[in-house]
């Protein structure tokens, strides 16, 4: 089976570690005061990657907690991929140049497909493309609004400009510890043939395994949030029943 990558979620607002319900900013939990020392905790329990999230940027359309980001990926023995506020290739430039793996492009997708385009031109696979969507349609701008574009054509169209990853989030499970929208990230993986990580609704060990069977087709990964902060299952856990030890 294709090798699948649990990728644990810092989500950060106001320079701490917080977590939205289904991405509504009136419904935060603070889980940390350092999103440094959160990704050291993963770190040290294994994790290969680390999954960030700059609300504030995401939210003001400009890099807002960048420092943060910077700062793991400088000192810390892991991979981060950043979304949230990266409007411009200024941005893509600073973060890849100071140390980040991939870079998560977002609401750009539908607000300005052709930067996009020629982002994944110019910088091919460290460019993740970040496709949240609501009832199967995108949803831009931190989630505030819902597009009328489908999930599923959007990929299409960005994997045959070129892009190699996808982070599928389907809004109605984030947050809530109700299990992954399975079928909708397989189809999104069937859709694009390209990678597909999944993000949203992971609440057990057993979610993991279940997006897992799908390796083959391509979900390549999970990112996990709430369900780490709530101690449902540790990332040492998780590495565990994928690596099938």
């Amino acid at each position: 089976m294709a090798a699948f990558t649990i990728y644990p979620a810092i989500d950060m607002r106001g320079g701490k570690c917080v977590r939205l319900l289904q991405g509504d900013y009136n419904k935060e939990t603070v889980y940390g005061d350092s999103p440094v020392e959160m990704a050291a905790f993963f770190a040290e329990q294994g994790a290969e990657w680390i999954h960030m999230v700059d609300l504030d940027g995401a939210k003001e359309g400009k890099r807002i907690n960048d420092q943060f980001v910077v700062e793991v990926a400088k000192q810390l023995p892991v991979k981060v991929q950043i979304g949230g506020g990266i409007r411009t290739e200024d941005d893509i430039v600073y973060y890849l140049e100071n140390g980040v793996a991939r870079v998560i492009l977002g609401s750009a997708a539908i607000a300005d497909p052709p930067f996009v385009k020629e982002m994944l031109k110019k910088y091919g696979e460290r460019i993740a493309i970040g496709i949240d969507a609501k009832n199967g349609f995108v949803a831009t701008e931190g989630w505030l609004n819902t597009s009328n574009v489908k999930a599923t054509d959007l990929g299409k169209e960005l994997a045959e400009a070129g892009a190699q990853t996808f982070i599928f989030t389907d809004i109605a499970t984030d947050g809530m510890l109700s299990g992954p929208n399975i079928q909708a990230v397989v189809e999104m993986a069937r859709a694009t043939e390209k990678h597909v990580i999944a993000s949203g609704g992971v609440s057990s060990l057993e979610d993991l395994v279940s997006l897992q069977t799908y390796a083959d087709a391509g979900v390549i990964g999970a990112i996990v949030g709430k369900a780490l902060y709530t101690k449902k299952f540790t990332i040492a856990e998780a590495l565990k029943v994928v690596q099938g030890e």
